[in-house]
């Protein structure tokens, strides 16, 4: 999934934090919602200026943000 052009960094917006371009929806927020068991249908339903593409798009940005994370043992 390509998420550039769909998650933006914006220091004037939600302190800087990835959000769906266009929004003040943070990618934590998807998380946190889908975490909590919110489905992507909820989701569109509750945020009906976005789509399923920006809620993937979000996912992805995780995945890839996530994978570049350098692991310290302990």
């Amino acid at each position: 999934m390509i998420y550039k052009g769909r998650i933006i960094t914006d220091p004037a917006i939600m302190l800087g934090k990835p959000v769906i371009k266009g929004t003040r929806i943070t990618v934590e927020h998807v998380l946190r919602k889908l975490s909590e068991g919110m489905t992507v249908e909820e989701l569109l339903e509750a945020y009906p200026h976005i789509v399923k593409e920006d809620i993937l798009a979000a996912l992805s940005y995780s995945a890839d943000v996530i994978e570049r994370e350098e692991l310290i043992a302990t």
